[in-house]
């Protein structure tokens, strides 16, 4: 657990989270990388066959929707966090707004709240046009002290 903090803080001080998403299973294979626009983190989830789930249409599957969004409220918390803590996924409650299409699709983040121990975060995700989301999400983290070496 040290080494995930001492990682993130290292990515955090460079402003680039890029190497620790394609570095984790989860990241490299739902090809994520993040990037800042208008002072907002925007997370990316390249296409790929991969995360077709109906390839009658061919539609995204919904899980990939999901950890895209999951991953993007993550990354938004430990930008924000003085990374003394990690979050801890708790909850996710994600509303499907229209199909996700056989292409690029970005998610973007922002804390709710961030108390002591949990944090709200809501996510947005869209292909075309970011007035056009094919998903939100509502995510609750519980927000863990850090382990120490000897614990």
């Amino acid at each position: 657990m040290n080494s995930m903090i001492n990682t993130l803080k290292a990515l955090k001080g460079r402003g680039d989270y890029n190497d620790f998403l394609q570095n984790s299973p989860y990241g490299s294979l739902l090809n994520l990388s993040v990037s800042e626009q208008q002072d907002e983190l925007i997370t990316k989830m390249s296409f790929t066959e991969d995360l077709i789930g109906n390839p009658i249409l061919p539609a995204l599957h919904g899980g990939t929707i999901a950890a895209l969004s999951e991953m993007a409220a993550f990354i938004q918390l430990i930008d924000q966090l003085a990374l003394k803590r990690i979050p801890k996924t708790m909850d996710i409650q994600i509303d499907y707004l229209r199909s996700g299409k056989a292409q690029d699709t970005f998610a973007s983040a922002h804390v709710v709240k961030m108390g002591r121990r949990f944090a709200n975060v809501h996510t947005k995700i869209w292909q075309d046009d970011p007035d056009k989301p094919i998903a939100k999400s509502h995510l609750h983290f519980l927000i863990v002290d850090e382990i120490k070496a000897d614990e």
